[in-house]
C-alpha cells in the first residue's frame, strides 16, 4: 500500500471495522486478519487493537472474554445499538463523501 492508501485508510478504519462487527462479533487478530484478506495487507495488529480499545471506550461494541486454543482469555467485540447508530452515520457520511468525489472526477474529464 502507497502512502497516500494508508492515509486514507486511518481515515476510516474505524467505520470499516463497525460494519465487519455489524456482520458478527469477532475479536482483535481475526479482524486483522479478514482486512488482510480482502486486500489490506500493510495494516498492523497494533492500529487495529487501537481501533478496538477507541470504540470500546466510546462505548459502541460490547466485549466479551471467550476462551482461546492458548493463551488467556480473548476479548470478542459485537456491535451493540449506540455502534449500530455511529455506522449508520459512517455511511451516510461515506455516501457524501463519494458522491461529492465522483462529481469532482467527472468535471476535471
Amino acid at each position: 500500500m502507497g502512502k497516500q492508501m494508508t492515509e486514507m485508510l486511518k481515515g476510516v478504519l474505524e467505520g470499516i471495522v463497525l460494519a465487519l462487527l455489524a456482520t458478527r462479533p469477532a475479536y482483535g487478530y481475526e479482524i486483522t486478519a479478514w482486512l488482510r484478506d480482502q486486500g489490506f495487507a500493510d495494516i498492523a495488529e497494533g492500529t487495529v487493537y487501537a481501533v478496538l480499545v477507541r470504540i470500546e471506550r466510546r462505548g459502541l461494541v460490547d466485549v466479551e472474554k471467550a476462551p482461546s486454543e492458548r493463551g488467556p482469555l480473548r476479548k470478542v467485540y459485537s456491535l451493540n445499538d449506540r455502534g449500530r447508530s455511529d455506522l449508520d452515520e459512517f455511511w451516510r457520511t461515506w455516501g457524501f463523501l463519494t458522491e461529492r468525489l465522483q462529481q469532482l472526477r467527472q468535471e476535471g474529464r
